[in-house]
């Protein structure tokens, strides 16, 4: 489910001689390749890691939602820290944080460990992901060159996404959890190799919104924390419901901070538009329901039906498998018919993909529950590409960077959330079947929501282009 990223993300770097170009796309590639990896490929091994360092649920939740959270709410400032120190230097520092990080998830001995190295991880790839984007505008300078330099890039993150369970399980299975980790190593350091061939980026003068980046962190971490921790243990625990307080009002000072601050991460007129708000608003929607999905149906194979971690990843590959040229069809057909058709419809297959397993009962074959997922990856990969394109098709040119960064935070806390707020419905339930239930019902109810609120948007400005 990984989506086209606006180019326009990196276009003020300069580009290097063209001879350089394929090595600038093998260090970037590899980059977004492990950081879209490291969001699904630990999702699989979660049992197998709560055996071997203790912890419930709500431990297992932060594993996942660690990097997810950091990953998410570093994002924005991130595109500013590579202008500032040139888009090299930042991936590179980005990607060596990002190896000591996965090798010190690989050897941690407690749980709190390891969920520590995982924030880590998250905000090395904050860092890496628009860094990676400059790269490639500095490697290509040529826009048609560069436009399929992206499709390829862009391919690599699909890639990544889809192998995640399956590359999760295998490695689980054969070499134990911690090679999960260890596996980003030496991709790590080809990706540095390449990179040290790279021309130095030039440094661009940019500000950081230090008030809305602080905010924007408390604001998401409390609110995960909160769902997390009252899913286990009781939303009327005192420490819950202060971190849901603080979710409140940090949420509010964020709002603050974008409305007077004189350079705002998210400027308030950018999300005047409808077309922005919605689009937002579905990116979230279908990463929750695709990611929820995913950690929700890990747990079930393992712990309910006693699948191993290899069979469960396995059965995942049809869920996976088509993503990336879904990918590719959903921009032929936004090209023919204009982007919300794709759109529209991708959330109509992935919410009859999240109603689906609400037929799964304890004596369902597990190969008929691997086929009810399929919707899921199916309507998230029809509908990304297009979404991306609408709304990069609703801004100006020098704010496209912005929404597509706006985008991907919306994405990514999506994720965070489903697997925070799914968590606690399998934790609150009698059965962990019920649980599941509640968990693709709500997604379903969120992706037909915004499937009408998308259906509805005005048909000026999404027009098809010509053939």
């Amino acid at each position: 489910m990984t989506s086209p990223q606006a180019s326009s993300i990196a276009s003020r770097t300069a580009g290097p001689a063209r001879d350089e170009s394929p090595v600038v796309l093998g260090a970037a590639l590899l980059g977004f390749f492990l950081i879209s990896l490291d969001a699904l490929i630990v999702t699989v091994a979660l049992p197998d890691i709560g055996r071997s360092l203790g912890g419930g649920m709500s431990a297992l939740q932060w594993v996942v939602d660690g990097y997810a959270l950091v990953f998410a709410a570093l994002m924005l400032s991130a595109g500013a820290v590579s202008d500032r120190i040139g888009a090299r230097r930042a991936y590179g520092g980005g990607l060596v944080l990002f190896a000591l990080a996965s090798a010190a998830c690989g050897v941690a001995p407690a749980l709190g460990v390891l969920v520590a190295a995982r924030l880590v991880q998250g905000g090395a790839a904050a860092v890496m992901m628009p860094a990676s984007l400059a790269l490639v505008r500095q490697g290509f300078p040529d826009q048609a060159k560069r436009a399929r330099a992206i499709a390829v890039w862009t391919v690599g993150g699909a890639v990544a996404v889809a192998a995640g369970p399956v590359l999760g399980g295998a490695l689980t299975a054969f070499a134990g959890w911690r090679w999960i980790f260890f596996v980003n190593l030496p991709a790590g350091l080809l990706a540095l190799a390449l990179l040290s061939r790279v021309p130095a980026s030039p440094r661009l003068p940019s500000r950081l919104d230090t008030a809305g980046q602080l905010t924007a962190v408390a604001a998401v971490g409390a609110l995960a924390f909160g769902v997390i921790e009252g899913g286990e243990k009781g939303f009327g625990r005192p420490l819950v419901v202060v971190s849901l307080l603080m979710a409140v009002v940090s949420a509010a000072l964020f709002l603050a901070t974008q409305a007077r601050g004189t350079h705002p991460m998210l400027p308030p007129p950018l999300f005047r538009s409808r077309v922005v708000a919605v689009s937002l608003i579905v990116g979230f929607t279908l990463n929750a329901a695709y990611y929820g999905g995913v950690f929700v149906f890990s747990l079930y194979l393992q712990q309910e039906r006693g699948q191993s971690a290899l069979h469960a990843g396995t059965l995942f590959i049809p869920m996976t498998a088509l993503v990336a040229v879904v990918n590719l069809a959903s921009a032929k057909l936004a090209a023919r018919f204009g982007p919300r058709v794709p759109m529209v419809a991708g959330q109509l297959v992935g919410a009859s993909g999240s109603l689906a397993p609400l037929t799964v009962s304890p004596h369902t074959p597990v190969g008929a529950v691997a086929a009810l997922m399929v919707p899921v990856g199916l309507g998230g990969a029809l509908a990304v590409p297009a979404l991306t394109a609408l709304l990069l098709d609703a801004v100006p040119a020098d704010r496209a960077g912005t929404a597509s960064a706006a985008l991907n935070t919306a994405r990514q806390t999506g994720g965070a959330i489903a697997v925070a707020v799914f968590g606690a419905l399998l934790s609150g339930a009698d059965t962990f079947l019920s649980g599941m239930r509640w968990s693709m019902l709500l997604a379903a109810v969120g992706l037909l929501l915004t499937a009408g609120a998308a259906a509805t948007l005005p048909s000026a400005g999404l027009r098809p282009t010509e053939p």
